[in-house]
């Protein structure tokens, strides 16, 4: 078994089709067939199910394609991690965050990496916690930035969650409308008359406002579904109505204001997560840094002073 195999029978499972396979490898089909039937021959057992028009993974293919996409991933981190040997002017970082993250800390966070380290490659994958432990787990990812509240998964022993960061969920409005005019706070009871904008239904931050509705016995006015987090933003900007965020995402945000919400509040904590059975490259190492040092940054901000961020020791 080689790797090569190994990468031509994760892209014939991840086609279904050995001609396609072929040309995105850059091989002649006689040759991917022979690296496969190699392969099968090594494993004593067939990996696909071959009828016209039609490849499909056998039992034995479907124990093998996740150990052979972590096989193929710590490999490639090996290779970044010779060229690291002379120090962070080359390698790469491949960072997972969630969508509400990636429009708060982690710009901050590529920022001042990319200043800092600019011969280092930055691949960014946006999705919720759930996927993210999934592929740091398979080896995809070298670092996750998850939140608890979208975190429901059972721990796996090969991952380690260090929280960094614990933030309340505010309720935002634009400071042309009138919906939030002359209050402090809003309790839950109180949002459910206002017209709200929220997120789309597979949207974790969505399943945790309604559950809490749901838990208060309380139907929320909603007047608008947005699919991501600057939609929701840019309509409320426009006076469309209100919505329930983390605090961080009113950082640089002048055309909204905010208030606290009681009765009961909801808050939510960050945590970085990295895999404990292999050993991290340098440029990993560095990025790690930068978030334990933006994360800092952020507790002493604006949104701290106020009590809705704190640094979690």
């Amino acid at each position: 078994m080689n790797l090569e195999q190994l990468q031509s029978f994760v892209e014939v499972a991840r086609t279904g089709h050995f001609t396609r396979a072929a040309a995105l490898l850059h091989l002649a089909q006689p040759s991917l067939s022979r690296q496969i039937s190699t392969l099968e021959s090594d494993l004593g057992a067939e990996l696909f199910h071959r009828a016209r028009g039609n490849i499909t993974l056998t039992d034995a293919g479907e124990s093998l394609l996740p150990l052979a996409r972590r096989m193929l991933a710590d490999a490639e981190s090996v290779r970044h991690e010779m060229q690291e040997l002379a120090g962070l002017k080359k390698g790469r970082v491949r960072l997972g965050a969630t969508p509400t993250l990636c429009v708060s800390l982690v710009p901050d966070v590529l920022t001042a990496f990319h200043a800092a380290y600019p011969g280092i490659d930055l691949h960014l994958t946006e999705q919720g916690s759930r996927g993210l432990l999934d592929e740091l787990a398979g080896g995809a990812l070298d670092l996750a930035l998850i939140v608890t509240s979208e975190d429901r998964t059972a721990p796996v022993a090969s991952l380690q969650r260090t929280p960094l960061l614990t933030e309340e969920l505010v309720v935002v409005a634009s400071v042309n409308s009138t919906h939030l005019a002359g209050r402090a706070s809003l309790t839950l009871a109180e949002l459910a008359e206002l017209p709200q904008i929220t997120y789309h239904q597979s949207y974790d931050l969505r399943e945790a406002t309604s559950q809490a509705f749901h838990a208060a016995g309380l139907a929320p006015n909603l007047v608008l579904e947005g699919s991501e987090m600057d939609a929701v933003l840019r309509c409320v900007e426009r006076g469309l109505g209100v919505a329930v965020v983390p605090a961080m995402v009113m950082l640089d945000r002048p055309r909204l204001c905010s208030v606290r919400l009681t009765d009961p509040g909801l808050s939510r904590t960050v945590s970085l997560a990295h895999r404990n059975d292999v050993s991290p490259t340098r440029a990993a190492q560095a990025m790690q840094e930068m978030i334990f040092d933006t994360a800092n940054l952020l507790a002493s901000s604006s949104v701290s002073t106020r009590g809705l961020v704190t640094r979690v020791s």
